[in-house]
This record gives C-alpha cells, structure tokens and sequence, in this order.
C-alpha cells in the first residue's frame, strides 16, 4: 500500500482543478438534463471493486465516459428547474480547502479556529442581510451552518418542542404529550419530514390555507386552527412561515402568524432557504418584515448566493431551547473550555456529532465578491425573471398564475393540463434547457428560476423563444 505522495497530489490536484475548469468552459455544450436510463451508470462501472491499486489517470477518464453522461447539469446557464444550486470558483476553492485541512469542527478544542471563523462570518451574514440584532452572536442566540433547511426545519421542530414541553420531550418522548405543527400548504416537503422524523408524525402538521391571489399563509385560518386544536387538548408547538415558498415563491405574512404563534406560546420558525438571500440588495429588505418576531430563520446560500452545497445559514434568537434539546455530553467530549461555558460548541446546534469546516467557503464566497458583487448577482437575477415574466405576460397563450417579485415565474398555458404538462416535457426533452413544475390550485405549472451563477440574457431569451415556439 502507498499513500499519494505531496508530489503526486500537486501533479493531480492541478488535473483535477483543470477538469473542473475545463467543465466550466464546456459545460454549455453539455444537454442540460441526463438523457441516462435507469441502470445505465452501473452498467458502465466493474462489477467487483479493484484487488489492486489502479493509476488516477483511469478514474479521471472514467469521469468524463461514465459519470458526465449521468449528470443533470446544475451549472448550466439554462437550468431553470427548481432553485438555483449555485457554485462559485471561490466557493469551490474554500471547499478544497476544507477537504485538505480535513478537520472536525464537533467542539470548540477540536478546532478553534472552525468555530470562531463560523461564529464571525455567520455575525458578518447577518449584517449583509440586515437581519434582526437578535439572531447575532453577541446576545442570547446566534447563527449556525445546518446541511440545508431541511436540517433547520427538524431543528427548530426539536428546539420548539423542548420549550413548550420544559424539556420533557427530550427524556419521555414525544408521546408525553399531543403536539402540533402548523404550515401553508406552500411550505416545502421538509417540514412533513420534520414531524415524522421528530416522532410527532405527519397527522401532527396542520395545513394553513392560501391567499389565492397570492398563494400566502392565510392568519385567520391559522388562527381557527391553533383555537381548535387548544380547545382539543392539543399544544401548539411550532407555526413555520415561509418566505419563498418553493412552488410560487409565495411570501407568508411573518408578523402576523409570528403573533398568533407567540398568543399559544409556539416557536415561529421562519423557512426563507432561497429568497432570503435576496436581502443583500436593500431594496429587497422587505423580506426581512416580521422577522423581529421569529425565533429562528433560516435561508440557504447554496441555492442564490454563489456558494456550492451544503451550506444553509440557521439563526435563533434565543440558543437556550436549541442546546437544552440537542446537548448530550458524555465523558469522552469533556474539556476545559466546554465545561466553563466559554466557548461554543456546535455539536449542540443540529442533530450530527461531527461537522465539517463549511464556514469556509462561505467566507471565502463574501472576501471574493463583497457585498456589491453579491448585491449584483441578485439584482441581475430578479431584473432577468422580470424580463421573462413580460415575455409570458404578452402572450395570451399563457398566464402567469403568482407573484413574481424575486427571480421565480410560475405559470401555465391558457390551453389546459395536458398542454401544460406536455410543453413541460418537450422542452426538457430538447436538452437545450430544464425547468420544474408544481401545483396551484389543484392545476400543473411551470416554474421558471432563474438564478444560476452563469445564465445571461441570452439563455433566458432563447429559454423564451424555445417555450413560444414550442407551445405552438
């Protein structure tokens, strides 16, 4: 057995960077979604593992017969399909550097210097979105890098069930008590999984009804909910708001449902994982409305802000109930700065142990463009989905069926269903570009995101052209 040696990691590490380049400069050329059939990729790959060591230079062939043809192309400048999974050389490169350093940031001790730089640059993110003074790390809560809003949704279901139950849920279960979750029938799939995960089940989440003008959470509605289920001998525990909601882009009235949620003493969690970034641009700050309000909000910088998956940004106002449900310390991760309280330690803030350097590449994604270069990508995102959205507007063969403020257009043809769906799947099938569907108001559409860190004028336009002439 032999290690790559530094030599050889110079000489393939610049193969690799190359590659990647490489694939940048193509990746246009490339069709945007996989034309792969199931079974196609293990039907390329050996059967039984190597019983000796194989040359680099086979894997990085490999990568180009193998594993290219089964790509969805995420960086390409005509994916409109559901969010942006944004990359970024910086973005790329500080993730480099988090897999050289290779350490685990599970403690304080373990790696100083991974704790404080998320600490800091979650405090600067704060700042560069303008959110509420609460969720800094100066004061009683803070900010943390989760997986994705996923992971925040199912932290928040824990944090809000160990400060409605006093910490009960942690030691008897959740069957201690009868417990409900309360979201839009907008709200991403995720928070569904949260309940189940959490062991309060799918029965336990109630749907909000809609504004159907403006695909919002309806406050009267929850509030007929969170009476009932009182008067059932049920507890609220948590209400989640959404700012973006991921089939329209709908944006919850936070206030509002924030009230009602803090009348029954339940945690409002606020899920803005991809327009949430928008706020860079000052203009967008409407966003933030209600957020004062929130015990914790999260967005993702992955999906719109130039940074490579996984890297959700989660805030709480008060860390206390986050702790209280996901501190267990057992005798081996004791040490001297944990145990004076001096230090944070972010095993306690989400459901892993360990916990990769990921404050890296975020870092690096705000020295590289600053907040004018991240303010210009997301203005020249919304000014192009306004563009598109004219082009949809005047054409009496479609129409647009929600809000398009940010950098998403949902609509549908005039013509039905099947027509709708059809134009979906011919457009797809041409792989010159790639969008997604969802439901309103019981009907299929189209949704246009627009967002994706290479995509210019031309790619929206001829993403226009070939869905006009395609709708026939």
């Amino acid at each position: 057995m032999t290690h790559m040696t530094p030599e050889e990691f110079r000489r393939y590490g610049r193969e690799v960077v190359d590659w990647i380049a490489d694939y940048y400069e193509r990746v246009e050329s490339l069709p945007v979604l996989s034309r792969s059939r199931p079974g196609d990729t293990r039907m390329a790959l050996p059967a039984h593992p190597p019983e000796t060591a194989e040359p680099f230079e086979d894997l990085m062939r490999d990568l180009d017969r193998v594993i290219v043809p089964g790509l969805t192309h995420w960086q390409h400048p005509s994916f409109f399909g559901f969010f942006p999974a944004n990359a970024s050389g910086p973005a790329i490169l500080g993730d480099l550097l988090a897999s050289g350093l290779g350490v685990q940031g599970m403690l304080w001790t373990t790696s100083p210097a991974a704790t404080e730089l998320e600490t800091h640059v979650l405090d600067w993110f704060c700042e560069l979105l303008d959110l509420p003074g609460r969720f800094a790390s100066s004061g009683p809560g803070g900010g943390v890098i989760q997986h994705s809003a996923s992971d925040a949704a199912l932290v928040a279901v824990l944090a809000a069930l160990h400060r409605v139950s006093g910490g009960a849920t942690e030691h008897a279960g959740v069957a201690a008590g009868r417990y409900a979750v309360y979201t839009s029938g907008q709200t991403h799939s995720s928070v569904e999984k949260a309940c189940r995960v959490a062991g309060l089940g799918s029965d336990a989440l109630r749907k909000i009804e809609v504004d159907p003008s403006t695909q919002a959470a309806r406050p009267q509605h929850l509030a007929a909910l969170l009476a009932a289920d009182r008067a059932a001998g049920i507890t609220p525990a948590l209400v989640v708001a959404s700012v973006g909601a991921t089939g329209t882009g709908a944006v919850d009235p936070v206030a509002d449902l924030a009230r009602l949620a803090h009348e029954h003493g339940a945690w409002l969690h606020v899920d803005a994982a991809w327009a949430g970034v928008a706020a860079v641009a000052p203009e967008l700050r409407w966003l933030n409305d209600g957020l004062e309000l929130a015990d914790s909000y999260c967005t993702n910088p992955h999906k719109w802000l130039l940074t490579n998956f996984d890297c959700d940004v989660f805030y709480v106002a008060d860390r206390a109930p986050l702790i209280g449900a996901l501190s267990i310390l057992p005798e081996y991760l004791r040490n001297a700065a944990s145990d004076a309280g001096a230090v944070i330690d972010y095993r306690d803030w989400h459901v892993p142990l360990g916990r990769r350097f990921r404050a890296l590449k975020l870092w690096a994604v705000i020295r590289w463009y600053g907040a004018e270069g991240l303010r210009e990508h997301i203005r020249r995102s919304v000014a192009l989905t306004q563009r598109f959205a004219g082009w949809v507007a005047s054409d009496d063969r479609f129409e647009i069926v929600a809000p398009h403020p940010l950098a998403l257009v949902t609509f549908r043809l005039r013509a039905g269903d099947d027509a709708t769906r059809a134009l979906m799947d011919a457009v797809n099938a041409t792989g010159r570009m790639y969008l997604t569907h969802t439901t309103v108001d019981g009907a299929p559409a189209l949704r246009m995101s627009i967002g994706a860190t290479l995509t210019e004028e031309r790619h929206v336009r001829a993403a226009w052209e070939l869905l006009a002439a395609t709708a026939g």
